[in-house]
């Protein structure tokens, strides 16, 4: 259940024009969801194939142009391209002079707080830094799993309340984010998100290759239930073979993944280590068992990887 009010009126933004830089799978998302809050979507900008068809599918009758375009049609400016982009597209618009004073312009980057915008700022440009923290699929399900997510928020003082307000009509709570701290932030969901999908895609293909036919079916609520109790619990939710110090469990599984997928041991033997490292901390691993634990994970460690079981 969200924990913020509704901002009053006086609160709120006016009701806005809205344009869309960069039509990947965030803006054209942000876009339709603040459609819904009653602003009006008016341009978007777009150059691949993939970019023009998200953009007619999230966004409707709303016309495709150029980024200079956009920003001289829209109040609110979405800047949704890819971190390393963002810098380059700021500098090119304020050389540009293609800023008005008093617009809004918003990019979703986590890497990135307010200050990447400095150079619009002469221009009299209002910067706020949203960042969702949800994975996006570029479809209309998105503006459906914005309800109730968390964004990302950095802004200067006099722009709080317009930047929670615009979090807010489009369904998620603000998290503020000092400018510092936001390598520190994104870092952070990188590390869980990322490489979630990838600890489960190996997962997946390991389980194929030992006969499981709906690795998904069996994973599902597995992995479900350990999320649940990680968020709820944190450390006092590890458990599995590491946790317990069962090291000939442990060296077992290096065997068989040199063995079938040698690609995967590097990950598993840097998983383990931290888990081993969290266990013992938490008082979960026995010391008396790590010792024989962290040798195997060693060992592991200095056999190369070339598909054998040496």
């Amino acid at each position: 259940m969200s924990t913020f009010q509704q901002p009053e009126p006086k609160d709120r933004p006016a009701r806005l024009t809205v344009g869309v830089v960069g039509a990947g799978r965030v803006g054209p998302a942000l876009a339709a969801s603040l459609q819904l809050a009653g602003h009006r979507p008016v341009a978007v900008s777009g150059v691949s194939d993939a970019s023009v068809r998200r953009a007619a599918r999230m966004l409707p009758d709303v016309p495709l142009v150029t980024p200079a375009e956009v920003m001289e049609r829209a109040d609110l400016v979405l800047l949704t391209v890819p971190d390393d982009a963002l810098p380059g597209l700021v500098e090119g618009l304020a050389e540009t002079g293609a800023v008005r004073p008093g617009q809004l312009l918003v990019h979703t980057s986590g890497r990135y707080g307010t200050r990447v915008l400095d150079p619009v700022l002469r221009a009299g440009a209002l910067p706020l830094a949203l960042h969702p923290a949800m994975t996006f699929t570029g479809t209309p399900v998105d503006v459906q799993r914005l309800a109730g997510c968390s964004f990302g928020v950095t802004a200067p003082d006099e722009l709080r309340l317009a930047a929670e307000a615009l979090v807010i009509e489009m369904g998620g709570e603000p998290e503020w984010i000092a400018e510092e701290s936001r390598p520190l932030y994104h870092a952070a969901l990188a590390l869980g998100a990322n490489h979630l999908v990838t600890l489960v895609a190996e997962s997946m293909e390991l389980l194929r290759a030992a006969g499981v036919e709906a690795p998904d079916r069996m994973l599902g609520p597995l992995l479900g239930a350990a999320l649940d109790n990680a968020l709820r619990s944190g450390d006092a939710a590890l458990t599995g073979p590491v946790a317990r110090g069962d090291a000939g469990t442990v060296a077992a599984h290096v065997a068989e993944l040199r063995r079938h997928a040698p690609q995967t041991v590097p990950g598993y033997l840097a998983m383990a280590r931290a888990t081993a490292d969290r266990a013992l901390a938490h008082g979960l691993l026995k010391p008396e068992l790590a010792e024989d634990l962290l040798g195997v994970l060693a060992d592991g460690a200095a056999l190369p990887d070339d598909g054998s079981d040496r």
